[in-house]
């Protein structure tokens, strides 16, 4: 592998808000403790789930700060740093302490839906300019552009800096294409919950996952089992873990994650900011009620 660090669970941290929208560093420490305590592999901060499109530049400063001072190199750090501006992306690199960092993931561009060729050209830039690792974020549900598997595959074969894909498209053929044909140690990373077990069980390498933060000791099972090639053991997890991961994402992410994080005691709020909102009060009972079955009534 390119970064046998980046191997297993990742998890997508929220960024916590107190009810006047402020930044909730307390809840952050409790939350990251209690990921580490479950043996989660790193973190990935300041993603779409950590509601990066609705903080400041200052901010995301200050949450980086803050993360790497509590994880205290316990495990590797992830930062988020794409957008739809490559210009701005590159400005954005050169800001950033990247002390403590393992890698960078970058989002395809979204709304301007460029050609291939263009994010063949986004990306490379970002290549040449960025001192960490870069794995890519291929989320069309998001951007509303697929980076094609052949992208994918010339960029890894043309930068040994570009890791690994973190793969959400859906296509399972497009991941198959991808592990086929992209150099052997080049990693794809599940950016989608449910679709860790059929992409590890393909040739991923892990997840980058959300619905970890609420589940880490099931979900770190699961991961591990595929890992060691133990699919049968793997599946009892995944089957358990697909009874409540759409309830995560029905009112928008990271909506449901804090709503379940708040009702285990790990954050003092589900606050998030607009333009997302609190879940709906049903769908928060409903995932409340699986969230205690799957706990086994414990919180």
């Amino acid at each position: 592998m390119r970064n046998n660090n980046l191997i297993g669970t990742g998890v997508a941290l929220i960024t916590p808000f107190n009810e006047d929208f402020s930044i909730d560093f307390s809840s952050l420490d409790n939350l990251i403790n209690h990921l580490l305590n479950n043996n989660v592999d790193y973190f990935v901060v300041m993603g779409t789930t950590g509601e990066s499109a609705t903080l400041t530049l200052e901010e995301q400063d200050a949450i980086l700060s803050h993360v790497k001072k509590t994880v205290n190199n316990r495990v590797p750090i992830v930062l988020g740093v794409g957008g739809n501006n490559t210009n701005q992306v590159l400005h954005r690199l050169k800001s950033i302490d990247f002390s403590g960092i393992e890698a960078v993931l970058s989002v395809s561009p979204y709304y301007n839906k460029p050609s291939q060729k263009g994010l063949l050209t986004h990306y490379s830039q970002i290549a040449a300019n960025c001192p960490v690792d870069i794995i890519l974020y291929n989320v069309p549900s998001r951007t509303a552009l697929n980076i094609d598997s052949s992208t994918i595959i010339s960029l890894a074969k043309k930068y040994p800096n570009i890791i690994g894909v973190k793969e959400a498209s859906g296509d399972m053929v497009q991941c198959m294409d991808i592990i086929s044909h992209a150099p052997k140690d080049f990693m794809i990373i599940s950016g989608d919950d449910k679709m860790t077990f059929p992409i590890m069980s393909l040739g991923g390498v892990g997840v980058i996952s959300v619905q970890a933060m609420a589940l880490p000791s099931i979900f770190v099972k699961m991961v591990k089992f595929l890992l060691d090639n133990n699919n049968n053991e793997a599946r009892n997890y995944h089957y358990q873990l697909l009874k409540t991961v759409d309830l995560f994402y029905i009112d928008g992410n990271p909506s449901g994650v804090k709503e379940a994080l708040y009702y285990l005691g790990l954050c003092k709020s589900s606050q998030v900011r607009l333009p997302l909102i609190k879940m709906e009060l049903e769908n928060a009972r409903l995932l409340r009620d699986l969230l205690r079955h799957t706990l086994g009534n414990k919180k």
